[in-house]
């Protein structure tokens, strides 16, 4: 028989263990060695999810994950312009990869929870959450120096050009508009042929994305 957790036990014991493993995931470089027990997380999650303490579990995940990002947006507008390309690509890297641990040990919590209650999943809500707290708060800074690094031989290696462009077109396909040419180098047939119908509907969203461009600074 499971010992019933309270709320109490659940905010001095249960969330302490899942709030530091969070911590050690989204920190830690790519190959790191993170000395946090798997199974002990899984363990936890599984019984606060048994002890109907999901919501106030998915609530502290949102919040953690939130302040995080949020401290990551603040470095990034802190960086100069010409380490800004390539500590944009080394946080996207970082946080896609600490995804990959996270969202499979909170999958009982995803399961039993997020897509039954809330009929959503975890991992689109917490890519989600990069697009809203660092990624759209950057994009309009990123693409001109995207756009500069691409006529500029070496200015950024090309794995680095890749992996961002791929990355902001997995965020928010349609920021494709901001820079086809750029985006259709990495992505295939993103340049589709324009179906008749739907082209007054292509010239009002592009209409839309300049109009917001320029509010941002942004020149053609």
């Amino acid at each position: 028989v499971m010992n019933v957790i309270t709320i109490e036990d659940y905010k001095s014991t249960y969330w302490p263990k899942l709030d530091s493993a969070i911590d050690q995931l989204l920190t830690q470089s790519p190959g790191d060695y993170i000395p946090i027990s798997y199974e002990q997380i899984y363990s936890c999650v599984y019984k606060c999810v048994c002890q109907q303490h999901s919501e106030q579990m998915y609530s502290d995940l949102i919040k953690k994950i939130t302040n995080h990002l949020e401290r990551v947006s603040k470095e990034l507008q802190a960086s100069p312009p010409d380490l800004y390309i390539e500590r944009f690509n080394v946080a996207l890297g970082q946080y896609m990869g600490a995804l990959q641990s996270i969202v499979p040990l909170f999958i009982y919590m995803n399961k039993f929870y997020i897509e039954t209650k809330l009929n959503r999943d975890l991992k689109d809500d917490l890519i989600k959450l990069f697009t809203e707290h660092v990624a759209e708060k950057h994009i309009y800074n990123l693409m001109p120096l995207l756009l500069e690094a691409q006529s500029t031989p070496f200015q950024i290696t090309p794995s680095t050009m890749a992996n961002i462009v791929k990355g902001l077109y997995t965020l928010r396909p349609e920021w494709v508009q901001m820079a086809p040419a750029l985006f259709s180098k990495f992505i295939p047939n993103i340049l589709p042929p324009a179906v008749e119908s739907e082209l007054h509907e292509y010239a009002a969203q592009d209409q839309k994305l300049q109009r917001e461009l320029i509010q941002n600074g942004f020149t053609r």
